[in-house]
């Protein structure tokens, strides 16, 4: 979920730690005849006491001890390491048995993927929430198990807002009055428009989807130059980041990350966020209060948008021949115990019915947890089933940024990312 909830530097700290987890096996092999299943997943935590270790060294425990002829070895890597490696994994012709990460259509284009249908009671692959279980399908089949998901909504500084006097916004107007009301009380960030490289395509889609945009059309396309496109970003230059309510740093140098940190030292009135970072910041005492992203005062009174959602990917590769074993450890790890226990630890959002369910009436839950359940639940998530949208997703990453700079043309910019996405598109 390329959120990313940790930095680089520090998951590779504990990357050391974690292979193997349990059972036998080469680390960084393939599943051999010894009945050992290889899975290479994403490193949520960063520090040795958060990693995910501790989640899969217990699950593939309990696992191979109500499955005795099924070990489990399993291989952590840093986010920014996973895509890349996994890839060369395959490409070399030894692709792991299951990999968890943030996308999966490059290797479902290459028939390297068991379907859902194919390792799942059907009882199972009916219960992932609808929008998860359409972005991980191509065409009408499920190859992108959705394992863990956020939504996004907007953040507000409760104490800044109520110095100064302005009230949460739900419009694109009331947005920038209140950013103006914010710099006038001395706020750096009135709000933070993240849109360096490190994940713009989030807060680029989150705004797009704000005015009717976003980045395909109802057939599934890619509609990156759309007109509402176009006037979101000309709206966002003009009237937030010419008049200076952005920051001090140019939205195009700004990552997520140091917006994120500006937010929890208190310097940032409105951003958008996901559950980890609420619930980080109330842990350092800020009052954080959370609203649906306001929408374009253009809009007409029928439509709403719906919120971005963000997910990770747990796949099955073909090439080792364990679809039965691979089927049967994911019915486990997919129990609601296991996968609410992995989404509390990372305050993220289980990807099943029932597991939601569970979440949604347990004591845990606060009112803002709720918000973000509900928003998943109609959510529109990331056109990664489009085994383009990894070359694609970059693309906006190192781009959009341009559009809202002084003397940019957002029109220009558009235009030229989606013909580099229709370039990737034509090579797959």
């Amino acid at each position: 979920m390329r959120r990313r909830i940790f930095g680089q530097a520090a998951t590779a700290v504990v990357l050391g730690l974690l292979v193997p987890l349990s059972g036998c096996g080469t680390p960084g092999g393939s599943a051999g005849d010894d009945g050992t299943l290889f899975l290479v997943a994403a490193e949520y935590g960063d520090t040795p006491a958060t990693s995910s270790a501790a989640f899969w060294s217990k699950v593939s425990s309990d696992f191979t001890a109500a499955n005795p002829g099924i070990k489990i070895e399993v291989k952590l890597l840093p986010w920014a390491d996973i895509d890349r490696e996994v890839t060369k994994m395959v490409k070399d012709g030894k692709a792991p048995d299951m990999a968890l990460m943030g996308s999966y259509s490059d290797f479902a284009a290459q028939n390297r993927l068991y379907s859902a249908d194919e390792l799942l009671p059907v009882s199972a692959e009916a219960n992932f929430l609808a929008p998860l279980a359409e972005a991980g399908s191509v065409g009408s089949t499920l190859y992108g198990l959705p394992f863990v998901a956020s939504s996004r909504l907007l953040f507000y500084n409760e104490a800044l807002f109520d110095e100064a006097g302005v009230k949460p916004p739900t419009t694109w107007s009331e947005l920038k009055a209140a950013a103006k009301a914010l710099k006038a009380k001395g706020v750096a960030y009135p709000y933070a428009l993240p849109l360096g490289p490190e994940e713009a395509h989030a807060e680029a889609m989150i705004w797009e989807l704000s005015n009717g945009g976003g980045y395909a059309d109802s057939s599934g396309s890619y509609s990156l130059a759309s007109d509402r496109n176009i006037k979101t970003w000309n709206w966002v230059k003009d009237q937030l980041v010419a008049p200076g309510l952005t920051g001090p740093i140019p939205p195009s140098q700004l990552n997520r990350a140091d917006a994120f940190a500006a937010f929890l030292r208190g310097e940032v009135g409105m951003l958008n966020g996901y559950p980890s970072l609420y619930h980080e910041a109330r842990a350092k005492g800020i009052g954080v209060g959370t609203v649906a992203m306001p929408l374009s005062d253009t809009l007409g009174a029928g439509e709403a948008p719906p919120a971005m959602g963000v997910a990770d990917w747990m796949m099955a590769f073909k090439q080792n021949g364990k679809r039965a074993e691979i089927g049967k450890f994911l019915d486990f790890v997919y129990k609601d115990d296991n996968l609410s226990e992995f989404a509390g630890r990372y305050h993220l959002l289980p990807s099943t019915v029932s597991a939601s369910r569970a979440l949604d009436g347990s004591d845990g839950m606060d009112q803002t947890d709720t918000a973000f359940l509900n928003a998943l639940r109609s959510a529109q998530l990331y056109p990664v089933n489009d085994p383009s949208w990894m070359t694609v997703s970059d693309t906006i990453k190192r781009n959009i940024g341009r559009a809202v700079e002084p003397g940019g043309d957002p029109k220009a910019v558009l235009e030229d990312i989606a013909a580099k996405a229709k370039q990737a598109g034509d090579q797959h």
